[in-house]
């Protein structure tokens, strides 16, 4: 039996390192958690190089006294709590005690404070968990934190890191989420010496224009309920204004930005009816529940949390966000002033509705709108790409509302009706809608240059039935490397898997070869209404679905088109300003050069914005921004932008359009012809996923028959 060893501090700071530190945006978000705990009110965020070379945060809170700096470093170490019962009712965003002393042991970690009151500020390093002597600084009130050299003495977990971009993409969008969170504290963001977002601590509504622009603000509703003793409250996004994903949403529990499912599902269900295929909302909640029915300590990364009844929060989110969307006159009670008004009425009479602490609070009344005209945003979740105009109204308003809540007040609904289980019975049946998709056929067709339909049914050679090669060919795992020194166990279990894999393929390999038939030996034995041809090969008879034959055949040979087409670039009299996040902007910078292989020309336009000059000459007419829209739906995937891909719903629609219909009467030479284009492979499906063949065997037939048994 191996002996059991006790590690040193120096070996588990730097294990519990890989939960709580497991990229640079990690340091940047226990430093900022540190300094919203400690009272700050201005706080500045400083990386270079993603925050691998450096991280420094420096805020004005209460700061650290000369005696406990060392003890800050220290394992478990937190002014958050004291004792074993604190942890039920925890009202801080750190109270682990884990995070600087893993920092600490994968960085050169400095700490320069100077404590509310003290004469002078002092310094303490500590290089891969080797801590140096407190020494006097120079230093304002407050605290600065810095690491350096991040991930030094652990190689292997730095040569997973993101590129530069990647990595400040993240903290990026960390910073974003605590201004939105903490919209009273003023932050400052510097990126490689520049200036990247900057918030002043004037409300909510001036740090979602720090974060999103100030007209974000004109297309939300502004909302404030408590419902069974949960108060939400914030922006919600109208169903008209939607994102092509979900880096524009944004919760928060107790103050805490997290991600969780009950809270995700509520809100998407809430949304369901109004939005369509691979369209997001947009929003940013604040949820405030009592410290006691929630449980922060699910993870070191405190991302998720655990409610004591998912029912009540489920419930209470839903409702009240469907009686925002549908424009109920419960809504009156908790639609404030400050963003858009509510949807189904064009005015909204003066009502008085009473707060938790007992002030009344007057709603606003509607005032008319005048259309704002069209206005370019990228993220915008407009779905179709042939050009429409898009009137959007709104005006952006300001709120001075402030509430005064006791925690008694606010929350006895809550504690009375917590077991309560009839609380999901005030949630509506969702509504029924039909988002089907409305396409111009003419404006398809001039898109990628086909020629009107005539009544003569043309079947062209090059409609041959080709996969592509590149997305159906195997993964190929690159050359391992030969090491005299290497495990032979560790070569085994890798021969193991290659293995695995080599009869993984070739049982695919068989499964497409059964699916195939020799078409020549095939018969042709009738068609069925019109619709369906019946060919006889062998014991097998082949039923064909004639349009779905040949829509995917059609589908083929439009992707081939696309992939082998001819750039021309067509300047544009206007340029296209695309506004985006910060997740996003990275993204189209790191695919930039593939953009451009496609046509587009597209530079950096100011902070987080693109400038299109030219499109490519076969897609002139396309709508630019349905167009983007789509690209930014690979944000956070792993896959590549292929215009075929992009434009994939275009190409099915027009493959749709010119295939022969169902009920259709085809000649003798125009059904050979589609049979002979399939190259007997019977296992293809047309765009929309339905199989273009159905086989029956002869035993089958016999079997309805009774002749076998």
């Amino acid at each position: 039996m191996a002996k059991i060893n006790i590690l040193d501090s120096g070996v588990y700071n730097r294990i519990a390192a890989g939960e709580v530190v497991d990229r640079p945006y990690s340091v940047v978000k226990e430093f900022v958690e540190n300094s919203l705990d400690a009272g700050a009110k201005n706080i500045t965020v400083t990386i270079e190089r993603g925050g691998k070379d450096l991280i420094s945060v420096s805020d004005d809170g209460s700061g650290i006294e000369k005696d406990d700096l060392r003890a800050a470093f220290m394992p478990h170490a937190t002014s958050k709590i004291a004792k074993a019962e604190d942890l039920d009712n925890i009202h801080t965003l750190g109270f682990r005690g884990e995070a600087l002393a893993s920092i600490a042991s994968v960085s050169n970690a400095t700490v320069r404070s100077r404590a509310a009151g003290a004469a002078e500020a002092y310094e303490l390093t500590c290089s891969g968990g080797k801590l140096g002597d407190v020494q006097p600084c120079a230093l304002g009130n407050g605290t600065e934190m810095t690491a350096e050299s991040l991930f030094y003495n652990t190689p292997v977990r730095a040569k997973f890191l993101k590129t530069d971009k990647g990595e400040e993409s993240e903290i990026t969008n960390f910073v974003s989420r605590f201004i939105l969170g903490n919209p009273s504290v003023a932050f400052r963001y510097f990126a490689d010496g520049k200036l990247v977002l900057q918030s002043y601590g004037g409300g909510l509504d001036e740090a979602v224009a720090a974060v999103y622009g100030g007209s974000v603000i004109g297309e939300c509703y502004k909302i404030d309920a408590t419902k069974h003793g949960v108060r939400i409250r914030g922006y919600l996004g109208k169903p008209s204004f939607t994102k092509a994903n979900r880096t524009y949403q944004n919760t928060f529990v107790n103050g805490r930005y997290v991600v969780n499912n009950t809270i995700g599902s509520a809100v998407m269900n809430a949304y369901g009816s109004y939005l369509m295929k691979r369209q997001y909302p947009f929003y940013i909640l604040f949820i405030d529940v009592p410290s006691e029915v929630v449980d922060v300590n699910v993870h070191p990364n405190k991302a998720n949390v655990r409610f004591e009844n998912n029912q009540v929060i489920y419930g209470s989110i839903y409702s009240v966000i469907s009686a925002a969307l549908d424009g109920n006159a419960s809504a009156l009670e908790f639609v404030v002033d400050g963003g858009s008004p509510m949807p189904g009425s064009e005015t909204i009479k003066t009502e008085t509705a009473k707060t938790e602490a007992g002030t009344p609070n007057i709603l606003h009344q509607e005032k008319g709108m005048q259309s704002a005209g069209r206005t370019v945003d990228a993220s915008n979740g407009v779905n179709l790409f042939p050009k429409r105009s898009i009137q959007t109204t709104g005006t952006d308003r300001s709120s001075a509302k402030s509430d005064n809540v006791s925690n008694a007040d606010f929350y006895s609904e809550f504690i009375k009706n917590r077991q309560n289980q009839s609380t999901m019975s005030d949630i509506k049946a969702q509504k029924q809608g039909d988002f089907s998709k409305e396409y111009n056929v003419a404006q398809i067709r001039k898109d990628f240059g086909i020629a009107p339909q005539t009544e003569k049914i043309v079947f062209h050679d090059s409609g041959k039935a080709v996969v592509s090669e590149e997305k159906n060919k195997p993964y190929e795992a690159p050359a391992e490397r030969t090491n005299s020194g290497g495990n032979d166990q560790n070569s085994e279990s890798s021969a193991d898997v290659f293995s695995e894999n080599k009869r993984y393929l070739e049982a695919l390999e068989q499964k497409a070869k059964q699916q195939k038939i020799i078409f020549e030996n095939a018969v042709f034995k009738g068609c069925l209404f019109n619709t369906y041809l019946l060919y006889e090969e062998g014991d097998n008879v082949y039923i064909i679905d004639q349009h779905a034959a040949h829509e995917r055949l059609i589908f083929n040979r439009l992707k081939e088109e696309m992939e082998a087409r001819t750039v021309v670039r067509q300047p544009m009299l206007v340029p296209y300003v695309l506004n985006l996040n910060r997740e996003e902007f990275d993204f189209l910078s790191e695919n930039a050069k593939t953009l451009e292989e496609i046509g587009f020309e597209i530079e950096e336009f100011g902070a987080n914005c693109f400038k299109v000059s030219a499109v490519p000459l076969d897609l002139q007419d396309i709508d630019i921004g349905g167009f983007f829209t789509e690209v930014l739906r690979e944000v956070g995937t792993l896959r590549g932008i292929r215009l075929s891909e992009i434009l994939r719903d275009k190409l099915a629609m027009a493959a749709c359009k010119h295939a022969v219909k169902g009920g259709m009467s085809l000649s003798d030479t125009e059904k050979d012809k589609l049979f002979e284009m399939l190259h007997g492979d019977m296992g293809l499906k047309c765009p929309h996923g339905r199989p273009i063949a159905v086989k029956l065997t002869k035993t089958e037939i016999e079997k309805m028959f009774k002749r076998i048994v």
